[in-house]
C-alpha cells in the first residue's frame, strides 16, 4: 500500500470513527451507566471515592473525550474541510439517538466544542503534533462541557466530572498519537 493510499485509508477510519461517537454518546447519556436516575442522565465516577463520594459525570463524556482527538486526527489524515464537514454530520447523526433537547445542547455543544478545537489544533499541528492535539482537546473539552451541560440540563452540576472524564479518554489517546507521528516520521507520510 502506497503512502497516500495509507493516509486516505486511515482518514477513512477516523472520520468514520468520528462520526459514531456523537450519537454513541447521546445513547449512552440515556441508557448506559452505572447510575441512572428516571429523569436524568446516566452517570459513571471519573475518579474514585475521595471523601466518601465519586466525581461523577454523564457517561457520554468518554465519547465526546474521543471525538476531541479523533477529529484532530481527521483533520491530520484529509484536511480542515473533512474534518470540518465531520462535526455537522456528526451533530446531525446524534437526531437518531437521542431526544430533541438532547440533539439541541449536543449539536450546538459539539459544534462550538469542535470549531474551537480546530481553531487551536491547526495551527499547532505540523510542529508540535501531540501539543496541538492535548491543547485542542483541553479547550474543546472545556467549552462543550459548559455549554452541554447549560443547555440539556440547565445546570453546571456535572462540570468538573464532565472535564475529568472527557481529560481522561483524552491522555489515554496520547500514546496512540504519539506512535502515530512516529511512524509518520518513519514512513514519510506528511499531513494533508
Amino acid at each position: 500500500m502506497n503512502i497516500e493510499t495509507r493516509r486516505v485509508l486511515e482518514g477513512v477510519v477516523f472520520l468514520a470513527a468520528f462520526g459514531l461517537t456523537i450519537p454513541l454518546a447521546n445513547w449512552m447519556i440515556l441508557h448506559a451507566g452505572t447510575v441512572c436516575p428516571p429523569n436524568g442522565p446516566c452517570l459513571i465516577p471519573v475518579l474514585p471515592k475521595v471523601g466518601g463520594a465519586s466525581l461523577m459525570a454523564p457517561s457520554g463524556v468518554l465519547m465526546i473525550g474521543i471525538a476531541l482527538v479523533l477529529r484532530d486526527l481527521v483533520q491530520r489524515r484529509l484536511g480542515v474541510m473533512y474534518s470540518a464537514a465531520a462535526v455537522v454530520v456528526g451533530a446531525i447523526l446524534s437526531a437518531i439517538f437521542a431526544p430533541p433537547s438532547l440533539v439541541v445542547a449536543s449539536g450546538v455543544a459539539f459544534l462550538l466544542s469542535e470549531l474551537a478545537d480546530l481553531a487551536v489544533y491547526t495551527p499547532l499541528a505540523r510542529r508540535r503534533l501531540i501539543a496541538a492535539v492535548v491543547a485542542s482537546s483541553v479547550v474543546g473539552l472545556v467549552v462543550d462541557s459548559v455549554i452541554f451541560l447549560y443547555l440539556a440540563f440547565g445546570s453546571l452540576d456535572f462540570l468538573a466530572g464532565q472535564v475529568v472524564g472527557k481529560a481522561w479518554m483524552v491522555l489515554l489517546s496520547i500514546p496512540f498519537v504519539h506512535y502515530l507521528r512516529r511512524r509518520d516520521q518513519r514512513i514519510g507520510l506528511t499531513p494533508a
